[in-house]
Formats: structure tokens, C-alpha cells, sequence
């Protein structure tokens, strides 16, 4: 039951932050609602290759399973949104046809993967590097 609460309440959580983090990016920053969606989806996937990579097998930072899944499947899983994006591309395909909306998608899934990238890198040499006695 511990478990199921620990990710309802990260799942909580994530979502709250992509709405906030949405309404910075489209109020605050007068951008359009499919950049908020990739902004919210890349820096997840920024966070979640970090956080795997450092919680994994050699990893510097030892959490518990459920914490683990409190983070990962909870917040993470809450604040990035694949269900948004589908969406937003069909919008965008009926408004500015089929190949922009490929061309945009296309573009998203890289910028997803390149951020999961980068935090798995991060997150790496953190862990390779050791703390200096001084």
C-alpha cells in the first residue's frame, strides 16, 4: 500500500509541475502549448536518464525501490506527457498538414532521446568521479 501511495503522490506532484511549468512557458514566456509540451518532455527525459543512471547498478545515490518508484513512475511519469503530444500533432497535421506535423514529431522524439542521453552521460561521470580529500 506504501508503494501505491508513494507514486499517486509523485504522480500528483509531476503533474502539477508540467501544469505550472505549462503556464510559465505559455503565459509567462508568451510561447505556444506544443513547447510547453516539449519542454516538459525533454527535461523529464533529461531528469530520468539522470536519475536511473544514478540509482543504478554502480550509481551514487541508493534509494529504496519505492522511492524509486515515486520518482521514476510517479513524478516523472506525472510530469512528462506522451498523451499531450499525440494530441498536439494531430492539431498540428490538421492545421499545418500531415509532413510538418511528422517533421515536428520526428524533431520532439530526437530532442527526447538526446536529453535521456545527456542525463545518462551526466549522471555517469558523477558517478566515475571521486569526491577530493583535501
Amino acid at each position: 500500500m506504501r508503494l501505491y501511495l508513494a507514486i499517486a503522490a509523485g504522480t500528483a506532484l509531476g503533474g502539477l509541475t508540467r501544469y505550472l511549468v505549462g503556464v510559465a512557458v505559455v503565459g509567462g514566456m508568451g510561447l505556444v502549448h506544443p513547447v510547453a509540451t516539449l519542454t516538459v518532455n525533454v527535461l523529464g527525459c533529461l531528469l530520468i536518464g539522470a536519475f536511473a543512471t544514478l540509482t543504478g547498478p554502480g550509481g551514487r545515490l541508493k534509494v529504496s525501490p519505492t522511492i524509486y518508484q515515486a520518482v521514476v513512475t510517479g513524478f516523472l511519469g506525472g510530469f512528462t506527457t506522451f498523451s499531450m503530444l499525440s494530441v498536439e500533432t494531430l492539431d498540428w497535421a490538421y492545421q499545418n498538414g500531415l509532413t510538418s506535423a511528422a517533421i515536428a514529431m520526428g524533431l520532439h522524439l530526437i530532442a527526447a532521446l538526446a536529453a535521456a542521453w545527456l542525463g545518462h552521460g551526466l549522471a555517469a561521470r558523477f558517478n566515475a568521479s571521486r569526491p577530493h580529500n583535501t
